[in-house]
């Protein structure tokens, strides 16, 4: 097995539908005729993406709005308090029917960052925290929330707004000094209130106050069952033990629900092929959707959106279906996660399964039940299942979100799902997204890589190794231009070996004339 490409060459002066620029855009790109998905796995970390069987790389450096490679971390991800909401919008929907009074619009996929940054920065130094207690009684906990609730109004009166959690375990954006509890700062309105980039000043008796907390805390449970018995309570007002371990992400979408819930949803895997029978029966109803969606959504003509656009957008694939012994249960490919509410399809993401990651293609829905924030609820599904596939197939850890685009504020949501990284257009490297934001503020290109003399390390160094597929017979370049005449041939060659890499140039066939 080999994949077949038919390299178009670079695209530049077109439409941009980002910005809108009439000639911003620029592109190279190929046509796959077959592909691995190893292939496609290493184009992938290389900045390219396919479009059906149309595999497509943005020049950086030239287009309108760079589009920068994005991967979450679905082992070390956890939910933020906006996510959440949405869990827990789906799961009160399905017990009890209940829609949401809050608009749809508060959490779309194209939101702004600000909602959930402060839930999802935390997670960046989630794995470096330790929570010393791991059990603490109710009643010591009722008293050091009192006594914060004390603080907190006294900085109220200051101008400045605090948000108390006494889990330090999920949140931690406070000053670093030793406390129970996490002190997350809203700012205030500009020109407004204290300055929270500054700790609150302290006083003494505070300060020993809380070192005297800490202490008890500190102590094990037999202790502190002891000290209560030494106040005069009653070993059984003693309550027991709560864990301070926050609900994964698995719990919240997997909640039970009761047996006359109201409504009942479930996720199919189907692969993308009109051999198998499942995605076959479904497509009309798919289809039809997808339809749907494309007029609501993006206010497309409903002749844009035949069944020809639909097979080739969003059916066809170049990847082909691979079963590994030490693979995924499903194999490898491309597939539809199909999301059935009562007997209907209301939404289908459309993803590949590669052996490093779950890469999202696309997703469409019913806009009928927008307010269950589908965009998101999917994405969260799909992390979920990239960490189910991960049980199996170790190496499988990560969810590629395809681009993530800074200079367009509705495309900046990627960057709600942490720990996730952006790959550097020059060297190819990974480098986690909070350390790329602040160059992005200032400039729609970056280099991510901080040494000036790091270079692409995967770039093509020996022209002769590329594979081309001339005549029906594959041959190594080196043999293939000692028949050639036209000096342009070369270039574009080497053109073409640059961008998919040394390793892709070597496996891949390149089809030539």
């Amino acid at each position: 097995m080999a994949s077949v490409v038919e390299y178009k060459g670079p695209k530049a002066g077109y439409c941009c539908g980002y910005c809108e620029s009439p000639e911003g855009k620029a592109s190279c790109g190929m046509w796959a005729h077959s592909m691995t998905v190893q292939d496609y796995q290493d184009l992938i970390d290389r900045g390219w993406r396919r479009s059906g069987t149309y595999v497509y790389k943005p020049v950086m450096n030239q287009t309108c709005c760079p589009q920068y490679t994005i991967r979450c971390h679905p082992l070390q991800f956890q939910p933020s308090k906006s996510h959440k909401k949405v869990l827990k919008k789906m799961l009160k929907f399905l017990a009890k029917g209940e829609i949401s009074k809050d608009s749809c619009e508060d959490e779309p996929m194209d939101s702004t960052m600000e909602d959930a940054v402060a839930g999802d920065f935390a997670l960046i130094n989630k794995l470096d925290i330790k929570c010393d207690l791991k059990t603490l009684s109710s009643d010591l906990k009722g008293s050091i929330e009192s006594e914060e609730k004390k603080k907190e109004k006294s900085l109220k009166k200051e101008g400045s707004k605090e948000l108390i959690h006494p889990q330090a375990i999920e949140e931690k954006l406070g000053s670093g000094e030793p406390s129970h509890s996490i002190k997350v700062h809203i700012g205030p309105k500009p020109g407004k209130g204290a300055d929270l980039s500054k700790p609150p000043c302290r006083k003494a008796k505070e300060m020993r106050k809380e070192r005297k907390r800490l202490k008890l805390m500190q102590q094990n449970a037999a202790g502190a069952f002891e000290g209560f018995q030494a106040q005069g309570q009653p070993a059984s007002l003693l309550p027991k033990a709560k864990s301070n371990q926050p609900k994964s992400l698995e719990d919240l979408i997997f909640e039970s629900l009761p047996e006359n819930a109201s409504h009942k949803l479930e996720v199919r895997l189907v692969p993308a092929s009109f051999e198998d029978p499942e995605f076959k029966s479904s497509f009309h109803q798919s289809f039809s959707l997808y339809a749907k969606y494309q007029v609501a959504i993006h206010q497309d003509a409903p002749v844009e959106c035949g069944k020809t656009e639909f097979t080739r957008f969003l059916c066809s694939s170049p990847l082909e279906a691979e079963h590994p012994a030490n693979g995924p249960e499903c194999g490898y490919g491309s597939f539809h996660q199909q999301y059935w509410l009562d007997g209907k399809i209301i939404a289908v993401g459309v993803i590949d399964i590669l052996p490093y990651c779950v890469s999202s293609v696309y997703l469409y829905y019913d806009p009928d039940y927008s307010f269950l924030s589908l965009g998101v609820y999917s994405a969260l599904r799909e992390i979920a299942f990239t960490r189910q596939l991960h049980e199996k197939t170790s190496q499988l850890s990560y969810y590629y979100m395809g681009f993530y685009i800074h200079s367009c504020p509705k495309m900046r949501y990627k960057g709600q799902y942490r720990p996730s990284d952006l790959l550097c257009p020059e060297t190819y490297v990974w480098v986690p997204i909070e350390q790329c934001l602040p160059s992005l503020d200032n400039s729609k290109y970056c280099r991510f890589n901080q040494d000036p003399q790091a270079v692409d390390e995967g770039r093509c160094k020996d022209l002769d190794r590329v594979r081309v597929f001339h005549r029906r017979a594959a041959m190594p370049y080196g043999v293939y231009k000692n028949h050639q005449e036209d000096p342009s041939e070369e270039a574009a060659v080497l053109e073409y070996a640059n961008l998919v890499g040394q390793k892709c140039s070597e496996r891949m066939l390149l089809f030539r004339q």
